[in-house]
């Protein structure tokens, strides 16, 4: 067997991608956002989804171009050397201990407000998240998909059910002059919104197993994206005009006390469902695009466990390993009491660092429009790396330490290819 099997479609792919752009932030940024910046959050969105699109074309260029398993470091690889591609594929997988199980925790974090639970009870709801993500990813990527796409429309709908119940119109809501924006709030809020758009390179990693990749993968990426802006607008529209947000209360909070309000206490067991549903289709695409890297970079070496594929054409044994990583760390975690936060915004650097290599990988693969676009991607990187400060510092030794302590290696360019 050659390669992963190619069973994704158009409508699979808006809805693995939106449901990542999505995730945990559709609960909790735009509450954070409009604490920050008032109304003026409202304008920021569409700068945000401008300044972003650029990168998004250049990741949906390079998709369709060299569709891979091996998503950012192929394409890192192809421009700059099997050195680097090994690299950045590490960079990202040194995620796994520390974003992964934050998610879970944030995820389970639902089921703390249905049923009370705390520690131990939390513990193995995180398991069992982990062992469904097992179940589905074990049938393919066609099944994480289905799932998503239906996930992705019971937040739409949750989120058209508000606005009809609430009575929101497009007139009432509290839209900002152009000469009134206060500039200040508005870049304060970019720097809180950005990490919704935190999706894409994992996205990439699944451009292999589109039936047509050339033309599916950068239309579902492309109308992925522009659905969770829409999205995360209206959820933005909706705190703002129920007052639901402050520095006094949880940002998580804001859309199931909206949903009380409006439906009744009943209803928050809508609203958990949907919300812990959100958390689990970005933990599920993570997941499965990690086991895709693991795959793609085991082809060095075929003959080795990890990459083998299943009956079904799928990096069975590479899950097992992500996954087992995964169990690892939370039980870590734990049982040391470690405190994430501190680590996740020292993480949020490693995902801007693999965006730059990414525009930068753009810039010498890409011809045309798409290479132009590649230099205000990078710029933008740039300056997101700029703007969190020191704390970047964390990803450059990263980076730093991987390029000294891992191995030049071999070219695997070719076998890269073939596996895609």
């Amino acid at each position: 067997m050659s390669g992963l099997k190619q069973a994704l479609g158009l409508t699979q792919g808006i809805g693995l991608l939106s449901t990542s752009l999505l995730g945990t932030g559709v609960f909790a940024v735009p509450a954070l956002a409009a604490t920050v910046a008032g109304d003026n959050s409202l304008w920021a969105w569409p700068v945000l989804i401008l300044l972003v699109f650029p990168i998004a074309i250049v990741f949906a260029s390079l998709g369709r171009h060299y569709p891979s398993a091996g998503g950012v470091a192929h394409f890192v690889g192809l421009a700059f050397g099997p050195r680097l591609e090994r690299v950045t594929g590490w960079l990202f997988l040194s995620v796994i201990p520390v974003g992964l199980p934050a998610a879970l925790h944030i995820a389970t974090g639902f089921g703390q407000a249905l049923f009370g639970w705390h520690d131990t009870q939390l513990l193995l709801a995180q398991l069992g998240t982990l062992a469904i993500i097992w179940w589905v990813g074990a049938r393919g990527a066609s099944t994480s998909a289905n799932l998503q796409v239906i996930v992705a429309l019971l937040i739409v709908a949750l989120i058209a059910a508000i606005w009809l119940a609430g009575g929101m119109t497009v007139s009432r809501i509290p839209f900002p002059a152009v000469n009134q924006i206060n500039q200040p709030q508005l870049f304060a809020a970019l720097s809180v919104m950005f990490w919704c758009f935190v999706g894409l390179e994992a996205f990439a990693h699944l451009a292999t197993e589109f039936r047509n990749p050339m033309r599916d993968f950068p239309r579902a990426l492309i109308i992925g994206l522009l659905l969770a802006g829409a999205v995360y607008w209206a959820c933005t529209a909706i705190v703002l005009h129920f007052h639901a947000f402050g520095a006094d209360r949880a940002a998580a909070a804001s859309l199931p006390t909206i949903v009380v309000q409006l439906f009744g206490v009943n209803a928050l067991w809508i609203a958990c469902i949907i919300g812990y549903l959100a958390c689990f289709a970005s933990l599920n695409i993570y997941i499965q695009s990690f086991a895709r890297l693991v795959w793609s970079q085991a082809q060095r070496k075929p003959a080795s466990y990890l990459a083998q594929l299943s009956a079904r054409q799928l990096p069975v044994n590479a899950l097992k390993l992500v996954l087992g990583c995964c169990v690892v760390s939370s039980l870590v975690i734990y049982l040391v009491g470690i405190n994430l936060n501190t680590l996740i915004v020292y993480a949020n650097g490693i995902f801007i660092m693999i965006y730059l290599l990414c525009m930068l990988a753009g810039c010498r693969l890409l011809t045309g429009k798409s290479r132009l676009l590649a230099v205000p991607g990078a710029l933008l990187c740039l300056g997101l790396l700029l703007m969190i400060g020191w704390k970047s510092l964390y990803a450059l030794i990263v980076l730093a330490a991987l390029w000294w302590l891992l191995p030049p290696g071999v070219a695997s360019d070719r076998a890269q290819k073939n596996a895609g």
